[in-house]
């Protein structure tokens, strides 16, 4: 009995990726909000079609590269740059000469 298989259901919808037209929920609906955004400030669909479309494009570019990108980059404002040990400054060597 200890040998046996177990098997447990998994659907697919957990593993599937939200997205809107190729892109995640949140940077689509943030390019969308910029874009009516700058519709309303201008009054003028154009700027704020262009403006979706650019931020649009930037999203989907971000996606296909790496999909933690837009993740990290959002996040990436909360943390402190941190100081690294390992990179130093240049050392200043003196040549110390013997006299006979």
């Amino acid at each position: 009995m200890p040998n046996q298989p177990r098997f447990h259901a998994v659907y697919k919808c957990i593993n599937k990726l939200v997205a809107i037209w190729g892109v995640e929920r949140l940077p689509f609906l943030l390019a969308l909000i910029i874009g009516g955004a700058t519709f309303n400030l201008f009054g003028s669909l154009l700027s704020g079609l262009v403006l979706f479309g650019v931020l649009y494009l930037l999203a989907r570019w971000a996606m296909a590269v790496d999909r933690q990108f837009p993740r990290i980059l959002l996040n990436s404002s909360r943390f402190g740059i941190h100081y690294d040990p390992a990179k130093r400054g240049p050392i200043a060597l003196q040549i110390a000469r013997r006299h006979p």
